[in-house]
């Protein structure tokens, strides 16, 4: 019906190879529109969403935003982030553990939302496992005791000694159970044979906050957000809760350098899809966040402010996760060792 309509309308070979030639074109529109909202549909075709489970300002959330700036060159739009805080990070995890699963929404989890809430608070409604497809991590953190200046304590030997003497008497500020600072308090602790009283607060920042005011006694805080603190000499820096020294706060000796030994702790962060996302969608996010973390500006950023970057994707941040998850949960009930 198609061809007739055209030839009564034409006279002659010339108006026939006309009315073909009007065919060929129209199919051509039709394929080039084709292609074109298939390359609409590539992913991705709008912006991206972040989900960061802990309050703006602290080193998690300064880390998710360098990771988004990166990502967001190289996927070419716009990665947002979106601070969920609350329960330690469980409730932003949750939010996208139930996000769509198109890749749209990502999340900057920790060692803390994947591995220690579970064995801490046993009653989460997501799955780090099931629920998650872990695709590069990015940075490791380290705390370190850190003291208001004006306590009578200037070395940890002072410190124990003191808090050996008088249990309960020195209070620490924590993010809440489960955050790295609140498990290395709980190492100390442990590893030193002191009793001290926890104060736990939405963050990092408020804590510190109170201790620079001297509402609290001590901490265990990241050396990008105290260093400063401790140069001034508001704050004292008494031992870094890892096996060597660090960049930034070269002066400060190790847990075992300074005589306790077995209260080291180095927390992880990374990006994690939603189970669910399609494989295509995970593999280009895993391989543009390695090369991310390849970048020397990347490097030189997470090692400014006190971290230690981190790169591992697929399969073996898989396994990481796994391993951490085992090791806590034996740690919180020793008879699943």
């Amino acid at each position: 019906m198609l061809h007739s309509t055209l030839t009564t309308k034409s006279s002659g070979g010339r108006s026939r190879r006309s009315a073909l030639a009007a065919l060929a074109l129209g199919a051509t529109g039709l394929l080039g529109y084709g292609t074109a909202c298939a390359q609409a549909g590539a992913y991705p075709s709008r912006p991206v969403t972040l989900i960061a489970p802990f309050p703006p300002g602290g080193p998690a959330d300064a880390n998710a935003r360098l990771i988004a700036r990166k990502l967001s060159d190289a996927l070419g739009q716009p990665v947002v982030i979106d601070n969920r805080p609350g329960a330690s990070g469980s409730l932003g995890t949750e939010l996208a553990a139930r996000a769509p699963k198109d890749g749209y929404t990502l999340l900057a989890g920790t060692m803390g939302t994947h591995a220690i809430n579970i064995a801490l608070q046993g009653n989460l409604r997501y799955d780090p496992i099931k629920d998650f497809i872990p695709l590069h991590t990015t940075v490791a953190t380290v705390n370190v005791l850190l003291v208001n200046a004006d306590r009578p304590y200037k070395t940890l030997a002072e410190f124990v000694n003191f808090a050996r003497k008088n249990p309960g008497r020195v209070n620490y500020g924590t993010a809440g159970p489960g955050t790295g600072n609140a498990l290395a308090a709980d190492l100390f602790q442990a590893a030193a044979g002191v009793k001290l009283t926890p104060v736990a607060y939405k963050g990092n920042a408020p804590a510190l906050t109170d201790l620079v005011a001297g509402t609290l006694d001590a901490m265990f805080g990241y050396p990008a957000e105290s260093a400063a603190f401790v140069r001034n000499g508001k704050l004292r820096a008494l031992a870094v809760a890892h096996t060597q020294r660090l960049d930034m706060l070269p002066e400060v000796p190790t847990m075992a350098e300074a005589g306790i030994k077995g209260a080291e702790l180095i927390t992880w962060g990374g990006i994690f899809a939603p189970a669910g996302t399609p494989p295509d969608v995970a593999k280009r996010l895993t391989e543009e966040l390695a090369r991310i973390m390849q970048m020397p500006d990347v490097v030189d950023t997470i090692k400014a402010a006190g971290a230690i970057p981190f790169s591992v994707g697929g399969q073996a941040f898989a396994d990481l996760v796994q391993r951490d998850l085992a090791r806590w949960a034996s740690l919180a009930d020793p008879s699943k060792k």
